[in-house]
């Protein structure tokens, strides 16, 4: 009896310490090898570093503005805020890759300062010149949001940035780069850009007499004006890439700038006494159709694939 008592308490002893020691042990591994504590990372509350860049001013003096700041600037001066977000967003990330691409490279004044004149650099307008003008504090919000919804994102082909040009509208189609200025480059290629019936200046008209047409050329023509105009070469992108004039031939840019027409996508006729140009898009129709944008964007197309469809083979890239 005596024996059989001391099985049973060695028994209950045997139950009440070994589980105990079991778990400290389990206790001891987990505290040497948490299975899913995952290591912890040091976050930085601390800005990024403000990126300056060099505005030139109309008076001349140069001034220096934070990079994110200045294309809020840009983008109420470039494109409507009216515009879909995307758009917005996609004009953001190429007006920013301009201006890191003027800052590495010089760019047109050649200390990497860009200037408000569009025609050179990139329109420029101040958030209370913006509002002083009419426009309201909704579309400045949303300008803004379009900027800090893209911070620091550029274009970049082959890792280097590009140049990363825009216009108003093309028409319907865009124009390669080499048919404009002569230089190609793989991502700046005549594209599609449907949808773009709403722009002011999808299509426009200017007529000359014959006498205003002779000397916007700097030429004297014998003839009716019906018989001046021979043979015309296209582009890619449906401009012109030469007209023949009295027997001289003018290249499609040359002639957009002797008579001040909006784009190189044009035809001419002379009728009635006067010799009529009739244009498509407004701008060198070089990359991204701010116009062709907005439709992509109101047809459901991200910032980014508006992008990759103006600017084929480049990519998106976060550029501190």
């Amino acid at each position: 009896m005596q024996a059989v008592m001391k099985d049973v308490l060695t028994a209950l002893l045997m139950g009440l310490v070994l589980p105990t020691c079991l778990l400290n042990t389990a206790v001891m591994v987990l505290e040497q090898f948490p299975e899913e504590a995952p290591e912890e990372t040091a976050v930085s509350t601390a800005p990024s570093p403000a990126v300056p860049m060099t505005l030139l001013l109309p008076s001349g003096d140069r001034e220096q503005q934070d990079l994110e700041s200045y294309l809020v600037g840009v983008v109420l001066a470039e494109m409507p805020a009216s515009f879909e977000s995307e758009a917005l967003k996609a004009q953001a990330v190429v007006a920013r890759t301009y201006t890191r691409k003027a800052g590495a490279t010089g760019g047109k004044h050649g200390d990497g300062s860009l200037c408000t004149d569009s025609g050179c650099c990139q329109a420029y307008i101040t958030p209370e010149e913006y509002l002083g003008k009419g426009g309201t504090r909704e579309g400045l919000e949303k300008v803004r949001g379009a900027v800090s919804a893209t911070a620091g994102m550029v274009l970049t082909y082959q890792g280097e940035l590009i140049e990363a040009t825009y216009f108003s509208s093309s028409g319907g189609r865009t124009e390669d780069a080499a048919a404009v200025w002569g230089t190609d480059y793989p991502y700046l290629q005549a594209v599609d850009s449907p949808g773009e019936e709403k722009a002011a200046y999808y299509r426009d008209m200017v007529s000359f007499s014959p006498e205003a047409f002779q000397e916007a050329l700097g030429v004297s023509l014998d003839g009716s004006p019906e018989t001046w105009f021979g043979m015309t070469a296209y582009t890619e992108g449906g401009g012109v890439a030469s007209m023949e004039i009295g027997g001289t031939v003018y290249q499609g840019t040359q002639l957009r700038a002797l008579l001040g027409l909006r784009s190189t996508a044009f035809t001419a006729e002379a009728a009635d006494g006067e010799i009529t140009f009739t244009t498509r898009g407004y701008g060198h129709r070089v990359g991204m159709s701010q116009y062709g944008a907005d439709a992509m964007a109101v047809g459901g197309s991200t910032y980014g694939q508006i992008l990759s469809h103006y600017y084929p083979g480049t990519e998106l890239t976060r550029m501190d």
